[in-house]
């Protein structure tokens, strides 16, 4: 897995038994090289030579794949003839569910062709075009796994995976068959308008445990004026990414106005908490426990202010991460594309209509024979 945030590779090896349940046996991460990564900015938006620099990525990309499945097979003493598939999402470039139904699409490059043929295992890859083909969003699909994994008979449970894109899974406690009941949604940035910001004014790749934001002061007319961006009013299904919330998209909310740099950055961690917390309030509001995962998880800053306004808003929840389910935070995702790749080989259709859009489940991916 690599996400929004652009921080590097997740791999993980695990077991997936005939229910579909996922126990993790060994993981690895590695950051991006720094010409991969600059690379894979460049593509976010249009520019010169468009189509070769994105094959060059792409190819980049699968062997930096490659490289962090050897590296987990070493680790587990696994071969690759042991393994049944890898589950590779590749990177998000484009992502545009906003178009009209035949019309959208959302582009995550990668060539599982030459990973499959450098690492010699099938590999599952383009996750989201069939659940697009069938008049979805192609997003979010973790929420089918959020729901194998986390659903509890006893609690009303939402599931946020802080990401650079934050997302939410609404687990009822009351599940019905075939997850018919189940929400999901991209509520809007997770990390990435914080990540843009401090790269922009102190060259770092992100604001570790939220040091900076914490040292400002959120500005109220700045949080008006970013919360009054439409999508946040949409109801779901909807989904997001880079496209929308960009640099390009703070300078906006800044036109004519004069802040402090750390200030801003206060004000977009807070921009975060309140549109995780708002669509909460509107889809789940007699919520028991919040489940917190993705790197967002790591930010000390972002984590207490949750703890504090999610307490305040809904008196009666508890607020952990996934660890206490047994799961690292930072593995979630990974786990996912893995358990994604099981449903396919499966032939379990794993995306859930109600949460996408789509006219119907569809089984997810193409498969790339070793």
């Amino acid at each position: 897995m690599s996400g929004t945030s652009l921080d590097g590779v997740d791999a993980v090896l695990c077991a997936i038994d005939s229910n579909g349940k996922v126990t993790l046996k060994e993981s690895f991460s590695a950051p991006f090289d720094k010409t991969l990564r600059q690379a894979l900015f460049d593509l976010q938006k249009s520019g010169p030579d468009e189509i070769h620099r994105e094959n060059m990525a792409a190819n980049q990309l699968a062997l930096a794949y490659a490289k962090a499945t050897q590296q987990v097979l070493e680790f587990s003493g696994k071969k690759a003839d042991e393994i049944k598939a890898i589950g590779a999402h590749g990177q998000t470039i484009r992502h545009r569910p906003d178009l009209v139904a035949d019309q959208r699409y959302s582009h995550q490059t990668i060539n599982a062709a030459l990973l499959a043929e450098t690492v010699g295992i099938d590999v599952i890859a383009d996750f989201r075009a069939r659940d697009l083909a069938a008049g979805g969003q192609g997003a979010p699909l973790v929420p089918s796994f959020h729901a194998q994994q986390f659903a509890s008979a006893n609690e009303n449970r939402v599931v946020l995976n802080l990401g650079g894109i934050a997302n939410l899974t609404f687990l009822p406690k009351n599940i019905k068959a075939n997850n018919l009941n189940i929400v999901g949604l991209d509520c809007g940035p997770g990390n990435v308008l914080m990540d843009a910001w401090i790269t922009l004014h102190r060259q770092l790749d992100f604001d570790s445990d939220g040091q900076w934001a914490s040292s400002g002061k959120p500005q109220a007319d700045l949080l008006e004026s970013m919360l009054s961006e439409p999508y946040f009013q949409l109801p779901a299904p909807k989904s997001t990414g880079r496209d929308l919330f960009n640099l390009n998209w703070i300078e906006k909310h800044l036109e004519g106005k004069d802040y402090a740099a750390e200030d801003v950055q206060a004000s977009l961690l807070q921009l975060t908490l309140d549109t995780i917390l708002n669509e909460i309030q509107k889809l789940a509001p007699d919520i028991d426990r919040l489940i917190v995962c993705g790197g967002g998880s790591k930010n000390i800053t972002l984590m207490q202010l949750l703890q504090i306004k999610a307490k305040t808003r809904f008196p009666k929840i508890h607020v952990t991460t996934s660890a206490t389910e047994g799961i690292d935070p930072q593995l979630v995702e990974s786990l996912a594309f893995a358990w994604l790749a099981w449903a396919h080989l499966a032939k379990r259709p794993a995306n859930l209509p109600a949460v996408t859009g789509a006219k119907g489940s569809r089984i997810l991916g193409a498969h790339y024979p070793r």
